[in-house]
């Protein structure tokens, strides 16, 4: 068992570290009146090596994230049945990939990349399941459509073969402090909320926002997906 020391939890290991998670987010549900089991939590394995992502998996994770096309790929054939989302920037380059490889593309980001997909999906003979990233706080360092740009792009979706629009995904501005998160949440819940009203009911039932240091905030504010990899994990370059 690999023991991670940290502020999450000092010499545990995975499997205790990614019960606690759960717990919390349980917890989360609880206070906010959500139903158990609203919110999923997907393991980002970014820059794991194979043999910690098998034991979270042992653990009972079944869910996970990767940011890199090429990465995931030398790790999906050996964890047969987990599910597996792309919460990394999609190249053009990458699309067919991507399709034949992940369950979901979370990062999707215009009109464009929605009918590559599309093309690529349709002949691999099956329907993606996508959400369109908000760059919810109009950072010139992150991808992500703006606000502005959702209804074009949700637009470009209908009708679209083998492409299924679920809802939204974004990554608010960074900080230590996860009330600083609850704005951005706020606002994509929001825009969420306006422009499922002017769709089919049951439309973008999806929110993936909140990672190891703010999840719980972004359970209160509507979230049906946390992306927590350090928490479960350990610290590694980068954030999770």
């Amino acid at each position: 068992m690999t023991s991670v020391a940290g502020p999450f939890g000092e010499g545990a290991g995975i499997a205790e570290r990614a019960g606690r998670i759960l717990d919390r987010i349980a917890e989360a549900e609880r206070k906010s009146r959500r139903p158990r089991g609203a919110v999923r939590l997907i393991a980002v394995t970014k820059t794991q090596p194979l043999p910690r992502v098998l034991e979270a998996h042992a653990a009972g994770l079944t869910v996970f994230g990767e940011n890199y096309v090429q990465e995931a790929a030398e790790k999906i054939p050996d964890v047969p049945g987990a599910e597996w989302h792309l919460i990394g920037k999609l190249q053009g380059n990458k699309v067919r990939k991507a399709v034949s490889l992940f369950s979901w593309l979370q990062t999707v980001d215009s009109g464009k990349r929605l009918l590559e997909i599309s093309r690529a999906a349709v002949s691999a003979g099956r329907t993606v399941p996508v959400l369109i990233e908000v760059n919810i706080g109009g950072e010139e360092s992150k991808s992500g459509a703006g606000p502005e740009g959702l209804p074009g792009i949700l637009a470009a979706s209908a009708g679209l073969p083998g492409v299924r629009v679920e809802g939204l995904m974004a990554v608010p501005p960074f900080s230590p402090d996860p009330e600083a998160s609850r704005p951005y949440m706020a606002r994509l819940r929001e825009l969420r909320d306006r422009l499922a009203g002017e769709l089919p009911p049951g439309s973008l039932r999806e929110l993936s926002m909140g990672m190891s240091n703010d999840f719980e905030t972004a359970i209160e504010e509507g979230a049906t997906m946390v992306r927590i990899g350090t928490a479960i994990f350990g610290s590694r370059t980068g954030r999770g």
